[in-house]
């Protein structure tokens, strides 16, 4: 009897169970052909693990042939750090004290090259002569410029040929020219204020006591000297 319950429970438990799986999986048959068709995978088994796509990629390598739009030859200015910035500016103030010194020293020793050359006094002078040297001696200090003829730069021959200009005298512009204008005079101890001094290299304006007032090089400008400035001989000419 039991055996016969049982085999009765087995039975349902079987038909339950078929009947689930011929809900889950149908069989479908095709009216045209009468084959049978059933679902199948649609796509390929994945069977390889992928990168962590959120991952931060550190390649580095580049194409040497690649094109960046010419970044590589911008000329991006470089900042100075502060110290930087210090360092130059101590440096230039250092530059600009040195220079000031060096200016200072050859002024002074400008000022000891006058100082040591004895000067003329044309104030008790007379003549036309005299006016020429007295006006002529102003200009103490003045630029050498070679080929300038006006107080703002001269050479020799154009600062003799600008003062004879003032009193209405004109005078070629070359030392030797001038060497030959006017009237000769003997000897040095017979000329006069205003005679020129010249030759075929230099040109003064005699001022007396064996000096005189001429611009002698872009270094040394218009000053006073003694006529030891001529090599060689030269020429007095008196043309007023």
């Amino acid at each position: 009897m039991m055996n016969a319950k049982h085999i009765a429970s087995t039975l349902v438990t079987i038909a339950a169970a078929g009947a689930m799986f011929a809900c889950v999986a149908p069989t479908v048959n095709a009216a045209d052909t009468g084959t049978a068709v059933v679902s199948s995978r649609s796509f390929p088994k994945v069977t390889t693990v992928k990168k962590n796509i959120l991952a931060e990629s550190t390649a580095t390598s580049t194409d040497d042939n690649s094109s960046w739009g010419d970044v590589e030859s911008l000329d991006v200015p470089q900042t100075q750090s502060q110290a930087e910035k210090d360092a130059a500016r101590k440096a230039a103030e250092e530059q600009a004290a040195a220079q000031a010194q060096a200016s200072q020293a050859q002024a002074a020793s400008r000022s000891a090259q006058r100082a040591a050359i004895p000067q003329v006094d044309l104030g008790g002078a007379t003549g036309s002569g005299a006016d020429v040297a007295r006006f002529a001696s102003q200009f103490s200090g003045y630029p050498y410029v070679y080929g300038g003829n006006t107080p703002s730069g001269w050479d020799c021959s154009g600062f003799v040929q600008y003062v004879y200009a003032q009193f209405g005298i004109s005078l070629p512009h070359s030392s030797g020219a001038q060497a030959g204008v006017g009237t000769a005079v003997g000897s040095l101890a017979q000329a006069q204020p205003g005679d020129i001094i010249a030759n075929g290299t230099h040109a003064a304006i005699y001022i007396g006591n064996g000096l005189v007032m001429n611009a002698l090089s872009p270094g040394l400008g218009t000053q006073v000297t003694s006529t030891s400035v001529f090599s060689g001989g030269y020429s007095i000419r008196r043309v007023l």
